[in-house]
């Protein structure tokens, strides 16, 4: 490998104590690790002030306010993790697509993919497409010190999903159909998504990103079969692309219960589980190997704190069954969790796994 990587192992000495990647690469840890998907946004009223009238998109390019908001769950919780502030629709506007992230629903593609042409509007991603996450990425890592930063994108499937059927879809028939109807288009599409996500990925590790995650939010929607054939191939390639990198992969995806052996097939050291399926369980489809992440339903954190409180501790004992365990939810924090709420899931998690 080229010198890409040199100033990565140099910028990551001080991680080398992270319960959070020691957890990633099935090590001993001293506690168990924890942060929270979302865990910088919309239920931090900071979060709501610093982005009052402002677009999502343009939050996500400005490199002062990445820092800032990515910042902001630390200052509250004990965490042993930050993630990138950005969304993964990202790459894909910085390459021309025009998407608009809209209050309530989500991206909207406003010239959603509908044969072999549109593919000639998916280039390849430079890092100069993307300064501004190069320059935040630097800064985070410089201030983070010894808490390792996540950088993410969106899987070749989900980011498919979004450009085919031209925003959130509850169905995703118009996605399906192609898959099942042109499957040469579909892999065709899929590979340029796939080389979008890798460049993505590659530019934050450059930068300092101590670990990667890749979002597969829709991939729930098909089956064991399906996955195999027209996704598993791309989401490999991603995975594959960063190992020389030397960070942890993560690999999550949402109503994946059935398609849990397959992922951990994909090569992330980490397979993400969502609150459906018991991390003992989610240990026995996804086989050795591999380290969890999960679990905890997010609307749980609504009830009241004996209810929380129970379900986490059954959430780390069934994670014993796990070779490794980051603790988290099993999906994204809702917009009306109390942050004191999980200040003190992560005390939590912290007091009952400490040796």
């Amino acid at each position: 490998m080229s010198g890409e990587f040199t100033k990565i192992a140099a910028v990551s000495s001080p991680l080398a104590d992270s319960a959070f990647l020691r957890a990633c690469r099935r090590q001993s840890v001293r506690h168990t690790p924890v942060w929270f998907m979302r865990q910088a946004g919309r239920s931090l009223p900071e979060y709501r002030s610093v982005r009052a009238g402002m677009p999502m998109l343009r939050a996500c390019t400005d490199p002062g306010l990445i820092t800032e908001i990515t910042l902001q769950p630390l200052r509250r919780y004990q965490v042993d993790a930050a993630i990138l502030f950005s969304d993964i629709v990202v790459p894909l506007v910085a390459i021309g697509l025009d998407i608009d992230i809209k209050p309530g629903v989500g991206p909207v593609v406003a010239d959603p993919v509908r044969g072999r042409a549109d593919l000639d509007r998916l280039r390849d991603l430079e890092p100069g497409d993307v300064p501004y996450v190069r320059e935040a990425v630097t800064s985070l890592t410089a201030t983070l010190g010894a808490t390792p930063l996540i950088g993410f994108a969106g899987a070749p499937f989900t980011l498919a999903s979004y450009l085919v059927e031209g925003g959130p879809s509850k169905n995703h028939e118009r996605t399906k159909a192609l898959m099942y109807g042109d499957p040469d288009l579909w892999h065709a599409l899929l590979g340029r998504l796939a080389a979008i996500t890798i460049s993505f990925l590659r530019i934050q590790v450059a930068a300092g990103a101590a670990a990667v995650q890749m979002f597969d939010s829709w991939v729930g929607a098909v089956g064991p079969d399906d996955y195999r054939t027209h996704v598993l191939p791309h989401s490999r390639r991603v995975l594959e692309a960063l190992a020389d990198t030397g960070v942890p992969r993560i690999h999550f995806g949402v109503g994946t219960g059935e398609l849990l052996r397959l992922m951990g097939e994909a090569g992330a050291e980490v397979v993400g589980v969502d609150w459906r399926v018991g991390l003992d369980e989610a240990a026995r489809r996804v086989g050795p190997g591999r380290a969890l992440q999960g679990n905890l339903d997010p609307a749980i954190l609504l009830a009241p704190w004996e209810v929380i409180e129970a379900r986490a501790r059954d959430v780390l004992a069934r994670a014993r069954s796990a070779e490794g365990h980051v603790f988290n939810l099993g999906h994204g924090v809702l917009p009306n969790t109390d942050p004191a709420v999980l200040a003190r899931l992560a005390e939590l998690v912290h007091e009952q796994t400490a040796i």
